[in-house]
């Protein structure tokens, strides 16, 4: 069977930048084992299929570690490609998910995604994160994934975690943040080694939790913030109830065919 491929790099302006992601558009399901072998031979954060659904579209997301509830990053660079390469109609695409009903909307600054908020609760850091880090942070917060709150930008931007302690863990993932520096409200940074993944470069699925952080912490609801990788990526987050609009940019950067 053949089927086509696209990758483009998700917030990000120009390639090798931002975070790459596949789509392998679908006219109806394969076994997901298939799917997960697409995602383990892509060998990318995130591998997407998409199936035409009336008028929405099904869409699902792979890692090479099994498929996730929600992707930031895989969902902005399938809508690019639908707008871009497939000549999708319209300035809003509908997505059928595991977290429900997600939109991307085209504007004139990106394309802006409307995804929910994730719910967060404060405990105490586990050892094994201080452990990961090698410092404790200012807060620890329990969610989908968790997420390390820290006072020192420079510390985020420097870290080495070791990710043999936190693949061990009891969290899918933890995010570390802290307040932003230049021209930044905040920055963070990902690590998912339980899922194959040891650093994602920029996930726009974290800010559903960063995001609803940082507006209480520094009272506004507009966040210009930056996922500080090494490919790095901008991200501009707004909090409107119980939704966090993301908007982004991406760009082309293959186009193929596969044989499966």
């Amino acid at each position: 069977m053949k089927l086509d491929i696209y990758q483009a790099d998700a917030f990000t302006s120009k390639v090798f930048g931002g975070n790459p992601a596949a789509l392998v558009p679908l006219d109806e399901w394969l076994p997901d084992q298939t799917l997960l072998n697409i995602a383990i031979e892509n060998n990318l954060s995130e591998t997407a299929f998409t199936v035409p659904q009336g008028d929405k579209y099904h869409l699902r997301w792979f890692t090479p570690g099994g498929e996730v509830q929600l992707c930031g990053h895989a969902t902005l660079a399938t809508a690019y490609i639908m707008f871009e390469e497939l000549d999708y109609e319209g300035d809003v695409i509908t997505f059928s998910t595991l977290s429900g009903d997600l939109f991307v909307h085209k504007t004139n600054i990106g394309l802006m995604m409307d995804f929910p908020i994730w719910e967060r609760e404060e405990i105490d850091t586990p050892e094994y994160v201080i452990k990961a880090f090698g410092k404790e942070p200012i807060a620890y917060f329990k969610g989908n994934d968790d997420m390390a709150v820290f006072d020192d930008p420079t510390f985020i931007r420097r870290l080495q975690p070791d990710l043999s302690a936190l693949k061990d863990g009891n969290a899918r993932g933890v995010l570390v943040t802290a307040p932003g520096d230049e021209h930044y409200d905040f920055i963070s940074r990902a690590f998912f080694p339980k899922l194959c993944i040891d650093e994602d470069p920029v996930t726009g699925s974290a800010h559903c939790i960063l995001t609803p952080y940082w507006a209480q912490r520094l009272n506004k609801n507009k966040l210009v913030a930056h996922q500080a990788s090494k490919r790095g990526g901008d991200l501009l987050c707004e909090l409107k109830g119980d939704r966090v609009e993301i908007t982004g940019q991406a760009a082309m950067y293959m186009k193929g065919e596969i044989y499966v």
